[in-house]
């Protein structure tokens, strides 16, 4: 990993706002979408890029706020990776929102997040936090193909538990599902049936499949020669360079998950999911007279 001094932290859209204090991720997904060259990266992506300054950004940001808003994290970059646990910058920056009582949505993979479950039981106390936990595939000797250097998914639901046993929402990401590897009715139905069991809020899902590009392509590819021989042809033969690569199966299991979240009061339209994350409740969005956002 290497250090750098940020300009900023925080960025804006959609009344949201964002920050990833790390860029770069040792989980190894084999399907990463932050891999791909759009984003720029001027390093090999496992050096892992701290941002040092982050915290002090970060409260700098948040003092000249006149009006709270949901600070989401985790996105580009897990906030959980191994280099958290030595430097400790996720924590100072959540100990950051839960001082100028901000909301929070945080999304990872890793179990390392119940480190900080008390930061976050205080954040959703005095404002809102909502813990967002990627689960893409339920057998855990396939999960360590998938997604090698992180808990697998049974470990990833007993944080959703721990969660739940404090009130802390949760929304479930089921993105990505690989065509002809995870894109079964038996793995996305143990999934949902997890989620109904330990309540999770809603479940984000775009098609059932999976989004490839320059960068992060051709990680994938050498990923499925590695370990499904003769696959990578069958991508190839079927979806070219596309985009988008939505599974064979994607019709049926997008019916399931419909009715596996109607059966069970979750959320299941990606918009739905965003627009719960992104609000705040009312009595804490208002900090002064003058409702301006800097």
């Amino acid at each position: 990993m290497h250090f750098v001094d940020a300009k900023g932290i925080l960025t804006t859209n959609g009344g949201r706002c964002g920050m990833n204090i790390y860029r770069g991720c040792s989980h190894g997904c084999i399907y990463c979408d932050s891999r791909s060259k759009c984003y720029q990266f001027t390093h090999p992506f496992e050096d892992i890029e701290v941002k040092q300054n982050a915290p002090e950004l970060l409260e700098a940001a948040l003092k000249s706020k006149r009006k709270k808003c949901m600070i989401g994290t985790g996105a580009m970059s897990d906030p959980y990776m191994h280099c958290e646990m030595e430097l400790g910058l996720t924590r100072k920056c959540l100990e950051i929102i839960r001082m100028y009582e901000f909301g929070l949505a945080i999304q990872t993979k890793s179990d390392r997040i119940l480190r900080d479950i008390d930061l976050l039981d205080d954040i959703n106390r005095a404002a809102k936090c909502v813990v967002e936990m990627t689960l893409t595939t339920f057998d855990d000797e396939l999960c360590s193909i998938l997604e090698p250097n992180v808990c697998n998914t049974k470990r990833r639901i007993e944080v959703l538990e721990e969660m739940q046993k404090r009130g802390i929402p949760t929304i479930v990401w089921i993105t990505p599902i690989l065509p002809y590897i995870n894109d079964t009715e038996e793995n996305v139905s143990q999934i949902l049936d997890e989620c109904a069991r330990v309540g999770v809020k809603g479940i984000i899902d775009f098609g059932m499949g999976l989004t490839l590009r320059e960068g992060d392509r051709e990680y994938y590819y050498e990923a499925l020669d590695k370990h499904f021989p003769g696959l990578k042809r069958k991508y190839i033969e079927r979806y070219g360079n596309a985009y988008d690569l939505p599974s064979p199966n994607a019709k049926r299991l997008l019916k399931l998950l419909r009715e596996k979240c109607k059966e069970n009061n979750m959320l299941y339209k990606p918009e739905d999911c965003f627009e719960y994350m992104n609000e705040l409740p009312e009595r804490f969005e208002q900090m002064s007279l003058f409702d301006i956002d800097n």
